[in-house]
């Protein structure tokens, strides 16, 4: 499966493509590759949008390419930091919810329920319209509520208990994470 239909499939038929997906006996790497290269759209259009386009707030131009490289280094590392890091904690979670426990599954589920937000990041090449980009993050819980049954076998009724707890660590890494990188990558006066 070459990845731009992977993610036409997982934005356009989610529950169907889930079903490929865990038909398919495909490694980490794979997925790995899929997630590092729709990274690079947010990345790459941040790249653009705030170092050369910027913002124009009350009057004042802000953007510079030192600006926009800090962007699009935060972005990148964050959304790859901060997929292995909540891979992580929804494996470690399967055995409270009964669910399949296997990192390699968790990182599949995770990574792919990142396409939205990914590919929304074109609209960091307009940084008027970057409000749009979390926005589709949250058709990306939407993916991961319909991966995470086939992907991790959860019974029924355990199900919401576990969609909630994974979203709320999920959120919570993306915090935590995004601070890491912001206070690394866009504080910096020195870079």
């Amino acid at each position: 499966m070459n990845i731009y239909q992977r993610a036409k499939n997982l934005l356009l038929a989610p529950a169907k493509e889930w079903q490929s997906i865990d038909e398919e006996d495909v490694n980490s790497s794979h997925v790995l590759t899929y997630l590092l290269v729709l990274a690079l759209i947010p990345a790459v259009a941040g790249f653009i949008g705030m170092g050369f386009i910027g913002l124009n707030v009350f009057g004042i131009h802000s953007g510079s390419i030192g600006w926009g490289f800090r962007h699009a280094i935060s972005s990148y590392l964050g959304i790859v930091g901060g997929a292995y890091i909540s891979a992580f904690v929804i494996d470690f979670l399967a055995d409270k919810f009964q669910a399949t426990s296997s990192f390699n599954v968790a990182f599949k589920v995770v990574a792919y329920s990142y396409t939205p937000m990914c590919v929304a990041g074109v609209f960091y090449l307009i940084p008027s319209l970057s409000f749009l980009v979390p926005l589709a993050g949250l058709y990306g819980l939407y993916i991961l509520y319909t991966g995470m049954k086939p992907m991790l076998k959860v019974p029924e009724d355990k199900m919401m208990g576990y969609f909630i707890v994974c979203l709320l660590s999920i959120i919570v890494v993306s915090m935590v994470v995004g601070a890491i990188f912001g206070a690394i990558f866009i504080n910096s006066v020195y870079f």
